[in-house]
């Protein structure tokens, strides 16, 4: 059973909106999942993906009916930063807002502690 809704990560109703037509798109259900892994530039990345449905360690955000999903280990990394879906000149792509990253890259996709 995942863990109960939390506030320890926030997904803004941008993304939430994103994330939404996304898996309308793929006939899927509207769950993102935030994963951190070794490597990038700066030592860690986040990785997205879509999810069917939450894993037995998962802490679980929703906003706008969309469901955040993150595991226990990348959930240390990543607590209390918010997932954003921005869109500029350069593209567009899903944000981290994460307070405990010491530095990043400028790729926006990579970390360090």
């Amino acid at each position: 059973m995942a863990t109960a809704l939390s506030d320890d990560i926030a997904l803004t109703p941008s993304a939430a909106a994103r994330v939404a037509a996304i898996a309308a798109k793929q006939g899927r259900p509207a769950t993102l999942r935030l994963s951190v892994e070794g490597g990038g530039c700066s030592g860690f990345q986040y990785k997205f993906e879509l999810a069917d449905a939450p894993e037995a360690d998962d802490t679980v955000a929703q906003t706008d009916g969309v469901t955040l999903l993150v595991d226990a280990i990348s959930l240390d990394l990543v607590r209390g930063a918010s997932v954003d879906f921005v869109e500029s000149l350069g593209g567009a792509a899903f944000r981290v807002t994460n307070p405990n990253a010491a530095s990043g890259c400028g790729c926006g996709t990579s970390f360090a502690v």
